[in-house]
């Protein structure tokens, strides 16, 4: 069976979905079988493959789980890309959110959507908006473990805790198998005296109760290009610092889980 993982943040602009993104590729790269979920309404990873004129999206697949209709075939929303499987987002996943606000056990909808494929996949990603709305606890609930992805810089920390104590209340009121797989640490530059400042903050203030990912990515062009492009880290600049972080972020993931 699959392992589900959350890609979460309290605060935009942290490398999310770009890490969401090379994380499927680097994953795909170890033999792994990936699907990512965009689970944003601005559809940041969906721009990342390039797929921005879906037909159908995952807010279809949820109006669909809150309707109790049966979901369109598979090969209508899952789309594949080089190798690693993806359901796009839209705009229209706002009209979902809202609808979601108004439903019986609505924390529940997405994994309504992602259980019947959770055995075909070797790691499903799930994408994520910044916030701690209905669309996160939606996440949270189907997911298996989260990483937290934190930009060293004060006030993308100032979130961390309260996110993690959101976490916390989801393990113990609606997913009891919810665990935080580590904090990522991202968009880093070890030159300057705040980011090795606030790296070592979190490392104290989370030693022996969360971990903290070896990787940490730098904060590079190349990030911003690939995603121009539409290229994953692998195929743009493979020989790139940013790539073997990710790479060896992957690798991470695999031993965590054996």
């Amino acid at each position: 069976m699959g392992k589900i993982i959350m890609i979460g943040a309290m605060k935009g602009g942290v490398g999310k979905s770009v890490t969401a993104f090379n994380l499927a590729y680097s994953l795909r790269k170890c033999g792994k079988k990936v699907l990512a979920v965009d689970f944003d309404p601005q559809a940041n990873l969906t721009t990342c493959f390039g797929a921005e004129d879906a037909d159908v999206t995952i807010g279809d697949l949820l109006l669909a789980a809150i309707e109790d209709e049966e979901f369109p075939e598979q090969d209508t929303y899952i789309r594949e890309r080089k190798g690693v499987y993806f359901i796009p987002s839209s705009i229209g996943l706002s009209a979902a959110e809202a609808k979601l606000r108004l439903e019986m056990g609505s924390e529940r909808m997405l994994a309504a959507v992602l259980k019947p494929l959770k055995n075909d996949y070797d790691y499903i990603l799930i994408d994520t908006c910044p916030s701690l709305g209905v669309l996160n606890i939606n996440a949270m609930a189907a997911a298996d473990e989260v990483i937290v992805t934190v930009n060293p810089q004060l006030l993308a920390m100032m979130g961390l805790q309260d996110f993690l104590k959101t976490v916390k209340k989801i393990k113990s009121r609606l997913n009891a198998k919810l665990e935080v797989a580590g904090i990522l640490l991202t968009m880093c530059d070890a030159r300057t005296i705040l980011c090795k400042t606030i790296t070592e903050q979190v490392a104290e203030t989370f030693q022996g109760q969360i971990r903290i990912f070896g990787s940490k990515i730098p904060n590079t062009v190349k990030v911003g290009e690939s995603v121009y492009y539409s290229e994953p880290l692998i195929e743009y600049a493979p020989e790139s610092k940013v790539c073997r972080a990710y790479e060896q972020l992957a690798e991470e993931v695999i031993a965590y889980e054996s």
